[in-house]
């Protein structure tokens, strides 16, 4: 068992992008990277063998909070962890659940002591303390895991941003002592990652940064970002972070975002990422291609015969017709969320790839610039 480690073997010429690798005792992780989304131990309609051969996932994202309501965390210690659990032998990576809390805002209390809220299943009530997140994370057993805190809605006054923040502090704490004293669980290592808040504040977000760099913690998240913020903001906020965050330490923004959002989070500093929109898009017929993005409903697409996306290689985007992903949308077959599912993350994967072999060449912020443009485009 060994700590998380990164490695920070490039750095951009142009901007502060930059590439490395993580390593984990489940493998290790090559940045920039993207995580899909396996919010109750499952990519949606994807299979750990796709995310594997087809997706080329290095690594991937479970939730703290519906893990815990099901199938919760007896039955993943009987199975040995979330690892043994799902078939999946790479690292996993577990949101504390605060995010989850924060949207169940009518039905949920916030204490100094931790968050009372009930469940989105059954109405049951449940506590959520530092410690208690922390022993769930442990009984789930991802390689990376998240400290809790609070999210503050945008917007918000400052005074109460500043009163969540401090919470969040606190709670860091109180995360970090309870790792201290309890044991990692089946025989490897869980690293923690404090996360950042301090809402729409500059001064707040620099004094969070500030914070959460004084525990040298393994890396860092960036919270609070992309929860109603215009794309300006969450760049400006987005580049604060980075350039108040060691530099040594893997940054990890979370739930960002579009395609043309991770290149912009990129170029300013950022590592990780992580998003439900490839899924969740291509499960409604949105589909992103390394030419654009296409509405796969629309009836344009009939009879064009070309592959659904030639430019990423992938055999499924090639194989599969622009034509026959239409008729399996309008036909309502269930095959066509799962490609359209696999599609998507593979363009995710293959487009945070382009990346960093851009940033080893030097020639990032200038390629940057066009990539978006073309995958922005509407076919």
């Amino acid at each position: 068992m060994a700590a998380l480690a990164f490695e920070l073997q490039y750095k951009g010429t142009e901007g502060s992008s930059r590439a490395g690798t993580i390593t984990t005792d489940h493998g290790i992780i090559q940045t920039p990277i993207f995580m899909p989304v396996g919010t109750i131990g499952s990519v949606k309609a994807v299979t750990q063998q796709q995310l594997k051969q087809d997706i080329n996932a290095q690594i991937i994202l479970g939730n703290t909070y519906h893990l815990y309501l099901r199938p919760g965390t007896e039955v993943l210690e009987a199975a040995g962890g979330l690892h043994k659990f799902i078939g999946w032998d790479r690292p996993i990576l577990t949101d504390s659940g605060g995010y989850q809390v924060f949207s169940l805002a009518n039905n949920r209390k916030i204490k100094p002591e931790g968050v009372v809220f009930q469940s989105h299943i059954d109405g049951s009530k449940h506590l959520f303390s530092p410690e208690k997140v922390m022993d769930i994370q442990r009984s789930i057993g991802a390689d990376i895991i998240m400290a809790f805190d609070e999210c503050p809605p945008i917007p918000s006054e400052y005074d109460y941003v500043r009163k969540s923040m401090d919470l969040t502090h606190v709670w860091l704490d109180k995360c970090v002592n309870r790792l201290a004293e309890t044991p990692d669980l089946y025989g490897y290592t869980q690293n923690l990652f404090p996360i950042v808040q301090g809402g729409m504040y500059k001064d707040l977000r620099k004094a969070s940064c500030e914070y959460i760099s004084s525990k040298n913690a393994v890396g860092n998240a960036i919270g609070g970002l992309s929860v109603g913020e215009t794309e300006a903001e969450m760049y400006e906020f987005t580049a604060l972070c980075c350039e108040n965050l060691p530099e040594n330490k893997p940054r990890y923004l979370m739930g960002v975002g579009t395609p043309w959002n991770i290149l912009e989070a990129i170029d300013l500093g950022v590592d990780m990422f992580d998003c439900v929109m490839p899924t969740r898009n291509g499960r409604n017929g949105m589909i992103f291609t390394s030419q654009g993005v296409i509405n796969i409903k629309n009836k344009k697409w009939e009879k064009d015969f070309s592959p659904l996306d030639p430019g990423i290689p992938n055999e499924l985007s090639q194989y599969y017709t622009k034509s026959y992903m239409r008729h399996l949308f309008i036909a309502d077959e269930i095959l066509g969320l799962q490609l359209a599912s696999i599609q998507n993350l593979s363009f995710y994967l293959w487009l945070v790839g382009e990346a960093r072999k851009h940033i080893i060449a030097g020639d990032y912020s200038s390629w940057k610039v066009s990539m978006i443009e073309q995958i922005k485009t509407r076919l």
